[in-house]
């Protein structure tokens, strides 16, 4: 495959043993994409798609096959391997926000910054930067009860974006919003992409994912053609 690839996964299969059945999840999973996509991974509920992107955020492992992310063979990784690679490679945008509720939208920004064992300083100025980027520079100080839910979205892709990692994986991202402010959320990821992110957005919803550029449909663990 291309060497341009964010994520490359060959063959992939998610077997589990559910009493006396096997539940193939994902059957023989090929996926390539490249750097600065905007693609959707489609599918109605049970079709995959949420275990294709555990596997793509290496929140999980796959039976076997193999999943390059950012041209990294995952195959051998140990847990904390893993995490590394999470933190340094893949920014997380998740339906309910996933925010510290006793943090401030900053504070909630800089977290994967202490992870990464940035220095205070640097942390809170990359922070900073990143909460301006999606138009927040006045909520800093905001707890998440004190902000909107398209607010509360933004911090969260805020948080997504401090580590500049090559894939943002957003799973849901405007499944918790109305419609108005979801379409707001959409137009931040589209002006995110076009400055050369790479972002892999996940969901049900058929017009969400059909305004990204490319769609990934999924359906009884197969891609369909």
């Amino acid at each position: 495959m291309a060497s341009d690839s964010v994520i490359e996964a060959v063959d992939v299969r998610k077997y589990y043993i559910v009493g006396d059945y096997l539940v193939k999840a994902l059957d023989g999973v090929d996926v390539d994409i490249r750097k600065g996509e905007f693609v959707s991974i489609m599918g109605p509920s049970g079709s995959g798609k949420s275990t294709l992107m555990n596997l793509i955020g290496c929140l999980d492992r796959p039976t076997s096959g193999i999943l390059k992310i950012d041209g990294t063979d995952t195959s051998d990784f140990s847990e904390r391997d893993l995490a590394y690679l999470r933190n340094e490679k893949i920014g997380f945008v998740f339906q309910q926000f996933n925010l510290l509720g006793k943090l401030n939208a900053l504070e909630n920004v800089m977290t994967p910054l202490l992870y990464a064992r940035v220095s205070p300083k640097e942390r809170r100025e990359l922070a900073t930067e990143a909460l301006e980027r999606v138009g927040l520079a006045d909520r800093m100080k905001h707890k998440p009860n004190e902000l909107s839910g398209g607010q509360k979205q933004r911090v969260a892709i805020a948080r997504a974006l401090v580590n500049n990692p090559s894939l943002i994986l957003a799973d849901e991202p405007t499944g918790a919003l109305d419609t108005k402010t979801g379409n707001q959320i959409m137009e931040l990821f589209e002006q995110l992409n076009s400055e050369g992110r790479t972002i892999v957005l996940v969901t049900h919803n058929r017009e969400l994912g059909m305004a990204c550029s490319r769609q990934i449909l999924i359906r009884d663990g197969k891609l369909e053609k």
